[in-house]
């Protein structure tokens, strides 16, 4: 089945809103625990960047997780992180900053981080090397890769069964934009072909019926 796009950016108000409002604790704690366990370092005190941030969950999680780090987020989409925003407590203010921008041309506050991870981003992007030179343009040596996203299923036939396994209870809206997620999401095939010519030597793992973990730390 080829890949059908989607749209970049997620900025009408009521398909923002039930997405902020959607569960997403299963995925989002997944991925902050195999985060956790593939950094194996609690005590990490750098700055990390969490590109595609949306309305911020996986960003506190994170922050939460590493209580002495500092955390810049960047997302595309202004109403996404307006109530990311809105959510930004007083404690974890001085260690969490989110950005609005696009990639490849946003302008961040550093040059390089210690780790940078993203979750449902790449299947958004009409191009795909977007996000893999953002991740080169913004890595040093040493700095820790985290990827998570959706595989695209061979068939509708299988997208449209996963929507019924997974997102039965959950609005219309969502049902919706998780079916067309499915549709434009990548391969393991193409994505390990993104970054051979991304020079990027990361490794890849199948963890669901629906989910890629791409990790790895650059030299």
């Amino acid at each position: 089945m080829k890949r059908i796009l989607e749209p970049e950016l997620m900025i009408d108000e009521h398909q923002v809103r039930a997405y902020a409002q959607a569960d997403f604790e299963i995925p989002h704690q997944d991925f902050i625990h195999r985060l956790s366990a593939w950094v194996n370092e609690p005590q990490f005190s750098g700055t990390a960047l969490d590109l595609g941030c949306g309305p911020g969950d996986i960003s506190y999680r994170f922050a939460k997780a590493f209580p002495l780090s500092k955390l810049h987020a960047v997302d595309g989409s202004e109403p996404m992180l307006n109530i990311a925003q809105a959510a930004l407590s007083s404690n974890l203010a001085p260690r969490l900053r989110f950005i609005l921008g696009l990639l490849p041309d946003v302008i961040l506050p550093q040059s390089g981080y210690e780790i940078i991870f993203s979750n449902s981003l790449l299947h958004h992007l009409p191009d795909p090397q977007i996000l893999w030179q953002t991740v080169k343009n913004y890595a040093k040596p040493g700095t820790r890769i985290i990827i998570m996203d959706l595989l695209r299923p061979e068939n509708l036939a299988l997208a449209q069964n996963m929507v019924q396994d997974y997102t039965a209870n959950e609005p219309k809206i969502l049902q919706r934009d998780f079916y067309h997620s499915l549709l434009a999401a990548f391969s393991l095939e193409e994505i390990s072909t993104q970054l051979a010519q991304a020079d990027l030597q990361l490794q890849l793992e199948q963890i669901s019926d629906r989910h890629v973990f791409i990790t790895g730390v650059i030299r």
